[in-house]
């Protein structure tokens, strides 16, 4: 079955409001939910999924970029996998971290550079596309496939 896919768009004024953001959508997460981050480097991917962790209260002081070590993995409310596609170049690298493991619904999984692994991805997910408007200020675009994340997003507005 197919959704509609459902947009909304938010603009933060600075890192305390990127991350009170991604708390707010951490709030609202469930076991098994891809949350799919686009934008350029500096667009504010890592500072947001800070915000993510915190409001799935990962006890973790400090959330880093997995931009190395491709997956880290938090223990709160429930499980995060933060991984980050950034430095693998093509399908196979991506398969061979293990990406359908990661995501087979046993945590809350959030991808930077998702769209390096488009093929893999299900269909139903939540994709946020990052943008730099200037400044400190961050354009979150929140575009919902399938019924689940159009209620995570109308939960955000």
């Amino acid at each position: 079955m197919t959704y509609k896919d459902f947009d909304y768009t938010i603009t933060t004024n600075g890192p305390d409001e990127t991350k009170k953001l991604g708390e707010r959508l951490g709030r609202l997460l469930k076991e098994g939910d891809i949350i799919c981050l686009h934008g350029e480097l500096g667009a504010g991917k890592t500072s947001f999924t800070q915000g993510i962790a915190k409001g799935m209260d990962v006890a973790k002081a400090f959330i880093t970029s997995p931009t190395f070590v491709i997956v880290n993995e938090y223990k709160g409310r429930l499980a995060l996998y933060h991984i980050d596609l950034y430095r693998l170049n093509n399908i196979a690298e991506i398969e061979d971290i293990g990406l359908s493991e990661y995501l087979k619904g046993e945590a809350v999984t959030v991808i930077e550079w998702a769209e390096k692994a488009e093929g893999l991805l299900s269909e139903e997910r939540l994709s946020v596309y990052l943008e730099n408007s200037g400044g400190d200020k961050r354009s979150f675009t929140f575009k919902a496939t399938g019924k689940r994340y159009e209620e995570i997003v109308q939960g955000l507005g």
